[in-house]
């Protein structure tokens, strides 16, 4: 992810500026532009990418796991996004951007956390096993579902105010948005027959075929219906089909599909999107939000662990591990810069924020774990299975 966001930012306005600038601005500036065929098309991707990128997610939702780990990686997830929440708000009011929607909207980007980061970081130095690493990693799935329905919410209510509705307004789309995710669950207990009846045709891939247009419609429902996000659609398909029997067939096919062509496409989009020549102006809100971004997910996960019964040791541990903002941060971003949600100079800071607590996880869980050598060649979800029962 690393690298193919930082190859977008040398391709992008950064340095080379290889497509023209900018790369998914306005409609009737893109049209000015000779590369604007080829702008559209990378544009066009990267929102599949994005999609499939959260059906994916949705479809490594362990929703037994997020049970087991109990109330201690709930709060803790609860705090990494409240306090978060606050803290980008504040941090908006302070350089002065308006809290609706903008300042909200800096607040959501900074809920997220990277459950991959750091379940890869825990897993090399041998922590998975201890009940702070299955607390990071229940806590790290809870906080990315929080985060999605803040974001769902924020838009929600974003399309309204611009809309120019009151509390009116408010209330059609509150009962917008709860229709879509009543309809959208009672659906679900279709989707095993129909994935079965697709098994059935005589077709190749037909049960990959049938689940990327379950993914695509759940979107455009969210998005047109609901009132949301497309890619809460897209998650809530992969959360659905995940508790079907068709859920190893369809990660065998489509992660080599999303993650060989599409997202790579998305992460590379999200470097061409951001210009770092425009934090000049914007050095010091850039600062400000990657102190902000560090440390209140690691105070507010660490607090309310230590609430619940961890050691002052064991609380640094999991704010530590909950810091990676990771891919999450980035779709939200992302979103908020094609809805005109934030502007240029946010969005850019955001992808540095990305970058740098994403960098910055891994050295902080190695330096506050003690070190432990690897038990064998498992993986990661061979291991979360033999979490002790007393860690839940």
């Amino acid at each position: 992810m690393f690298g193919e966001i930082l190859a977008g930012l040398i391709l992008g306005p950064t340095l080379l500026d290889v497509l023209g600038w900018p790369v998914f601005g306005p409609p009737q500036a893109v049209a000015l532009r000779e590369e604007a065929h080829l702008l559209a098309v990378v544009r066009d991707l990267a929102d599949l990418g994005v999609i499939l990128l959260m059906f994916v997610a949705g479809l490594e939702t362990d929703l037994a796991e997020m049970r087991r780990v109990g109330k201690v990686a709930f709060w803790t997830a609860f705090g990494g996004v409240v306090l978060p929440m606050a803290g980008g708000m504040a941090t908006a009011v302070l350089f002065g951007l308006p809290l609706y929607w903008e300042g909200i909207f800096i607040g959501a980007i900074l809920t997220a956390t990277s459950v991959s980061i750091s379940a890869q970081t825990l897993m090399e130095i041998g922590a998975l096993r201890t009940r702070e690493g299955a607390t990071i990693l229940g806590a790290a799935v809870i906080d990315d579902v929080m985060g999605i329905i803040v974001l769902s919410f924020v838009v929600a209510f974003a399309r309204a105010s611009a809309g120019g509705v009151e509390l009116g307004g408010v209330a059609l789309v509150v009962i917008r948005m709860a229709a879509y995710f009543a309809i959208a669950v009672a659906a679900g207990r279709l989707l095993g027959p129909v994935l079965r009846w697709a098994s059935k045709l005589p077709v190749t891939q037909s049960v990959l075929a049938a689940a990327v247009v379950i993914a695509f419609v759940y979107a455009w429902a969210a998005e047109y219906a609901g009132g949301i996000a497309a890619i809460t659609g897209a998650y809530i398909a992969g959360v659905l089909i995940a508790q079907t029997p068709f859920k190893p067939q369809i990660d065998a096919g489509l992660h080599p599909l999303t993650y060989s062509i599409f997202v790579p496409i998305f992460f590379i989009g999200i470097g061409l999107q951001a210009n770092g020549r425009e934090l000049g102006d914007s050095i010091g809100f850039t600062v400000v939000l990657l102190v902000v971004a560090i440390v209140t997910k690691a105070v507010g996960c660490g607090l309310f662990s230590r609430l619940l019964g961890f050691s002052n040791q064991e609380s640094v541990r999991v704010g530590a591990g909950m810091i990676s903002r990771g891919e999450v941060g980035l779709i939200v971003a992302g979103y908020g810069l094609a809805n005109g949600l934030i502007a240029q100079p946010v969005f850019s800071a955001a992808v540095i924020m990305v970058l740098v607590t994403t960098m910055v996880t891994p050295p902080l869980l190695r330096l506050t774990f003690p070190r432990r050598l690897l038990t064998g060649d498992a993986t990661v979800e061979e291991t979360v299975a033999h979490v002790p029962k007393a860690t839940r």
